[in-house]
């Protein structure tokens, strides 16, 4: 259950993707289904089962958001993306409608968080506060991280989330990514949101800006390593759905 400690951090999840990769026309990304559930249900129940209420959890929704609401019902809160500016716009969409005593919010994809156990989210809640970060980053280091940016820390404490376009060839060497799962001190990225830059190629506003924002204005960031690289799986691609169905079904 959730202790006290837990009673003010919220949660937002991602969910307001077309899935264009996957075909989904008819519903939402979040919804394909994996071990005979929508993939966003597994870490709806995750954080139903440490203790998050309703109000605590904030689905960020768009694209057939309807398919997700007759499916979850009054499980979580929902707010609407109306336009799909990003996960940086899509964050701080799900932070504005959690409810004012939440202090730090956990933010992640609901297309890539269905195998986080308990242990693991509430392990990176309580390192973040423990450690009074304002932004506390999940990263995961994979065999093969060719397609995905790195996190890069330097000897002098500064860490950068460097898109893969962007990687020299030494770093091309680095195994360790971003999993896409935040925690934030709520009342910094609020403020900081509205001086966000849009990512210049993507023309939208991404969240691994924040990372740098909160560097350049002094704050404590922490990176998070997963312990089971397992627990993480991202759904682009009808073979990755495949893949994830498979491990669904025999957990």
């Amino acid at each position: 259950m959730l202790n006290s400690k837990l009673s003010k951090v919220g949660a937002v999840i991602m969910a307001a993707g077309k899935g264009t990769r996957l075909n989904c026309t008819d519903k939402p990304k979040v919804m394909c289904e994996i071990g005979g559930k929508p993939i966003v249900s597994y870490v709806v129940d995750t954080l139903r089962q440490i203790g998050f209420k309703k109000e605590q959890i904030c689905l960020v929704v768009g694209f057939k958001k309807e398919k997700i609401e007759e499916y979850l019902k009054d499980k979580v809160s929902y707010a609407v993306q109306e336009q799909q500016l990003g996960t940086g716009h899509a964050a701080y969409t799900g932070m504005i409608n959690l409810p004012g005593n939440i202090t730090e919010v956990l933010v992640m994809g609901g297309d890539d968080s269905a195998f986080y156990s308990a242990e693991t989210i509430l392990d990176l809640i309580s390192r973040h506060e423990r450690n009074k970060a304002t932004v506390s980053v999940l990263s995961v280091e994979l065999d093969e991280p060719s397609l995905f940016g790195r996190i890069v820390k330097y000897d002098d404490g500064r860490v950068e989330i460097i898109e893969k376009e962007y990687l020299t060839e030494e770093q091309k060497k680095i195994k360790e990514i971003n999993a896409g799962t935040y925690v934030f001190n709520r009342s910094w990225f609020e403020n900081m949101f509205p001086r966000m830059p849009k990512m210049k190629k993507l023309g939208e506003f991404g969240i691994n800006p924040s990372v740098t924002m909160a560097q350049k204005e002094g704050k404590k960031i922490q990176v998070v390593k997963l312990q089971d690289n397992q627990e993480w799986f991202g759904v682009n691609t009808p073979a990755e759905l495949e893949e994830a169905d498979k491990r669904k079904s025999i957990i």
